[in-house]
């Protein structure tokens, strides 16, 4: 679905954000972590035809985002993170103006609009001002745009940025109902656990790691992290990753001693994070 050779994108301040970037994405939601400055932004405002890349080449679907980004405006949707919706305009008109703006007619606009805040879970509030929305309902808004647009592929930059737990998974579920292919940028480690088929990492504009879940986590497989001793320092927080009973006895050891608190948890995607390759000394 998309392709990325060799892409750069050196900023006119000398910022090198995609450096030589060789991405292949193909599953129905993807998803790409990193740290703050690793390129995902960048990437994705290449790939919804919003920024040129300095060189290399990128592809979606078969199309070039410069070549033929007129072609693929019609069939890609983009959310960014820094959009807010009007206070004074209800989800109804938020999505009527921007259908009515990607071509759609009036009454097509109209139509699409309620079906889809009503699958979103807005039915009751399409009508209402959107300062009265919590911020769950606000960023729902943007997914429903998405949703209503019938768009092939479907960009979205940290949906569920600044978001509480309860409004964070309505979001989520709203994500999950969309029908195009969704590329999903987040910092949220359960957020790319819970929704994403296919995980990519990348970390000063190159890939790291890219897999479902289950092939990240194979290599930590039969192993749990255990904080407060080990080689690996973030922040000056010690962390390894060993078995169950090499924890059991690093934590009766520290006992006896009388040493360091210990605590252990299960590996999860953070984990491969840390491991990929990412610079952690820079935290």
């Amino acid at each position: 679905m998309i392709e990325t050779e060799k892409l750069t994108k050196i900023y006119s301040n000398g910022i090198k954000a995609l450096n030589e970037l060789d991405l292949t994405l193909n599953s129905r939601i993807s998803c790409i972590i990193g740290r703050n400055g690793a390129g995902k932004t960048t990437l994705v405002k290449i790939l919804s035809t919003q920024l040129r890349q300095t060189s290399g080449k990128a592809m979606i679907l078969g199309y070039d985002v410069i070549n033929d980004r007129h072609k693929l405006r019609k069939i890609i949707c983009s959310i960014p993170q820094e959009v807010k919706p009007a206070g004074i305009s209800s989800p109804l008109e938020h999505l009527v103006m921007y259908l009515t703006a990607r071509g759609f007619s009036i009454k097509e606009s109209f139509n699409l609009a309620e079906i889809a805040l009503k699958e979103i879970g807005l039915g009751d509030f399409m009508e209402t001002p959107t300062d009265e929305l919590s911020g769950g309902m606000k960023r729902k808004i943007f997914v429903a745009m998405a949703l209503a647009s019938q768009a092939e592929v479907i960009f979205l930059d940290e949906p569920t940025v600044g978001l509480d737990p309860i409004s964070r998974l309505e979001v989520w579920g709203a994500i999950r109902q969309l029908k195009g292919n969704v590329i999903l940028t987040t910092h949220y480690m359960e957020e790319a656990q819970a929704l994403c088929d296919q995980i990519a990492i990348i970390d000063k504009g190159k890939a790291l790691k890219i897999g479902s879940l289950n092939e990240l986590l194979e290599p930590l497989k039969g192993k749990v992290r255990i904080e407060g001793i080990g080689e690996i320092s973030i922040g000056g927080l010690k962390i390894s990753y060993v078995t169950p009973d090499e924890a059991k006895e690093l934590i009766s050891k520290s006992s006896i001693n009388g040493g360091v608190k210990i605590s252990v948890k299960p590996v999860s995607l953070e984990d491969v994070l840390i491991l990929s390759g990412v610079n952690i000394e820079e935290s």
